[in-house]
């Protein structure tokens, strides 16, 4: 965002998340997709500035910010790793519902850790059978006494093996989606393990497994929220999720712009720069242009979620669907403009392109994004 429309909070906030992402992120990124490897220091290096509970009451330990604040976060975090932003965005995420839905007890014994990232947690919806149609999900939780009894699987779940905490939603009741509720699970409770960390085209500096809960029992106060509140729980949770994977894209974009333009004004052909081609540089504007409209929109949604505004969910889909879809364009042209040097790994545009292609799938896919846009439009009619 340009920084006259920023407040000087806001501004520092960027500079300073700027200032960690081409420190700390920027330099590891390649070796990191390249081996696959979770910096689990550097998350905590990052929780030192806040990060670790971007949404979090400070007195629960966290840093209070507004949606708003979160997304220039996310973008500047992007600018130096897109997978290990993406992943702050799903534990910041996680954080949040345990604050804004956990009793007094659960905030304090949960979030300190989780905001200085001394534990991780990892957000458990989807499953094999269940990913768009997440109302359809059948990991059970059964009640015996004084405890929970979970069984089922989750699938693709981010920091899965690594996380100390998951917030699995479970089938406590009937079919649908008032039959869900959500529970807070501990990597030490017995019957949880995960499967093998999966092989991806992107998102490699994180693990990605299978959880899979083998009649976990839990005590009963590990239940997040009331009984049956898990589904909204989850859905007001992806609400904030979307835009900071929305923010990821951005930022990831536009460190791949930022990269076409240095190589464009080094690179020469046919007597000139390669920057000094009319084609080129219009091509360079239109992607200036869309990423600041998708900036706008997700700024939008972000401040309408601030304030509770009833449209917010519609708005957050929208920009969650066009800031993906537009970012990873960008990425895609960025590339196209390196020419051969752009599918070569040391000049970091594939990899941005591989890590920013998953975005439209989580965090609900783009096409489940024109879902909900489609039913806020056409409600009024019945």
């Amino acid at each position: 965002m340009t920084s006259t429309l920023l407040t000087e909070d806001q501004q520092a906030l960027v500079e300073t998340t700027l200032d960690f992402a081409q420190d700390h992120l920027t330099p590891h990124a390649l070796d990191w997709d390249r081996d696959k490897h979770f910096p689990v220091d550097v998350l905590r290096k990052a929780a030192g500035l806040g990060l670790g509970g971007i949404y979090v009451r400070e007195e629960s330990g966290g840093s209070g910010l507004t949606r708003a604040d979160g997304v220039l976060v996310f973008e500047a975090l992007a600018s130096g790793c897109p997978s290990i932003a993406g992943y702050l965005s799903i534990h910041n995420m996680v954080a949040w519902m345990i604050d804004h839905y956990g009793d007094a007890c659960q905030r304090e014994r949960w979030l300190p850790r989780l905001c200085a990232m001394e534990d991780l947690s990892s957000y458990c919806l989807t499953e094999p059978g269940a990913g768009s149609d997440a109302a359809a999900l059948t990991t059970r939780a059964t009640r015996d006494g004084d405890h929970w009894v979970l069984t089922g699987v989750k699938q693709f779940i981010s920091g899965a093996g690594t996380s100390q905490l998951y917030v699995v939603m479970a089938r406590t009741g009937n079919d649908g989606a008032d039959g869900i509720s959500a529970f807070v699970v501990d990597e030490d409770d017995p019957g949880l393990s995960f499967g093998p960390n999966e092989r991806k085209m992107g998102w490699n500096a994180q693990s990605t497994r299978q959880v899979v809960l083998d009649a976990v029992r839990v005590p009963a106060d590990r239940l997040l929220g009331r009984e049956g509140q898990g589904f909204r729980i989850a859905m007001n949770g992806l609400n904030g999720g979307r835009l900071g994977i929305a923010a990821c894209s951005l930022g990831g974009a536009r460190s791949a712009l930022d990269r076409s333009l240095a190589h464009l004004a080094d690179r020469e052909a046919f007597g000139q720069r390669l920057l000094d081609a009319q084609a080129l540089r219009f091509g360079l504007a239109d992607m200036a242009t869309e990423l600041a409209a998708a900036r706008a929109l997700v700024q939008q949604a972000a401040q309408a979620l601030d304030r509770g505004h009833p449209q917010a969910p519609y708005l957050c889909a929208m920009a969650k669907r066009f800031a993906t879809d537009i970012g990873y364009a960008v990425a895609d042209r960025a590339l196209q403009l390196h020419g051969g040097y752009g599918y070569l790994n040391e000049y970091g545009i594939e990899k941005i392109v591989r890590d920013l292609r998953v975005h439209r799938i989580l965090e609900g896919t783009n096409e489940i994004m024109r879902v909900i846009v489609a039913r806020g439009l056409t409600e009024a009619f019945g």
